[in-house]
């Protein structure tokens, strides 16, 4: 059965090339970006391998760290990683799951028989520190997934969780949001002092509640 936004991320012990792991004691009290590859040296999966370890600071910053899966053995890991880190020109810095017996594979709803029974969809979860899932994803093989994107999200994410705030369309760090619709207007000046818009009755907006701005 699919995993649903909200529910606790499921537990599991794995092998890695970082070492053997329990789950929720290698997170901790961080976010996560688990995500998975249909099997080792694939192509995209490759390029996409190095771009995290680039952005290993961008998401220290955010409180996150990575770490991906792949259905093949712990010596096909250590062998594409070499591969990794010379054509991406990186040094890999986060683990990837030897997942031989699926565990894993199926305790997250990766393997789809309609694609391949044997391999893992391209699956992205972003779990927060009380392991709930927040982000689910499912890329198709021919597209490259979008780092920065992800990035974006767990921004969202955060912001949300501590402000009554939701985040528009294409929205970036730093940029305007939505005052939640349960906030009345009236009240708007007392919980956002930087100032506010208001667009429509549903509709108002406010700068990013913690981030220095000038007022409107």
């Amino acid at each position: 059965m699919p995993l649903r936004l909200g529910e606790v991320a499921p537990d599991f012990n794995a092998q890695t090339t970082e070492g053997n792991i329990n789950f929720h004691q290698w997170a901790g009290d961080k976010w996560v970006i688990l995500y998975s590859h249909p099997s080792d040296y694939t192509p995209v999966c490759t390029t996409e391998l190095g771009m995290t370890a680039k952005l290993k600071e961008e998401f220290e910053r955010r409180n996150a760290k990575a770490i991906a899966l792949s259905v093949d053995d712990l010596d096909s890991h250590m062998g594409w990683i070499k591969d990794i880190e010379e054509t991406q020109e990186v040094k890999m810095n986060f683990p990837i799951i030897a997942d031989e017996d699926k565990k894993v594979a199926i305790a997250y709803d990766m393997l789809h028989p309609e694609a391949d029974a044997k391999f893992t969809v391209r699956s992205v979860y972003i779990i927060d520190p009380q392991k709930k899932i927040r982000l689910t994803l499912t890329y198709p093989p021919s597209t490259g997934r979008n780092f920065h994107e992800i990035l974006r999200v767990i921004d969202s994410l955060q912001l949300t969780d501590n402000y009554s705030v939701a985040t528009p369309v294409n929205w970036e760090d730093g940029e305007d949001v939505v005052v939640s619709p349960s906030i009345p207007t009236e009240d708007i000046p007392d919980r956002f002092p930087k100032g506010h818009k208001v667009i429509r009755p549903y509709l108002r907006t406010t700068p990013q509640p913690n981030r220095k701005t000038d007022t409107l």
